[in-house]
């Protein structure tokens, strides 16, 4: 199951992504201003798609490394 951005800005963030597999949304990318300073970017597979996946959010320093983290956590791999 391939795995794709769209970009879904919401209010004033301008860095905000669904992530999709197959048309759905089963997560998001995006930058956060609770997140630590060298790691904002936060990713989080969307609620309904946990199960078995481990982990279901992180931080990561780049936009590239949140999809990389967020792939692999979605494909199970170790």
């Amino acid at each position: 199951m391939a795995l794709s951005l769209q970009h879904a800005p919401l209010g004033e963030n301008d860095d905000d992504y669904d992530v999709l597999a197959d048309g759905k949304v089963v997560g998001r990318i995006f930058v956060s201003q609770a997140a630590p300073q060298d790691r904002q970017w936060m990713w989080t597979i969307a609620y309904g798609h946990h199960e078995g996946r481990a982990p279901t959010r992180g931080y990561e320093h780049a936009h590239e490394a949140a999809m990389a983290a967020f792939a692999k956590s979605w494909r199970q791999e170790s």
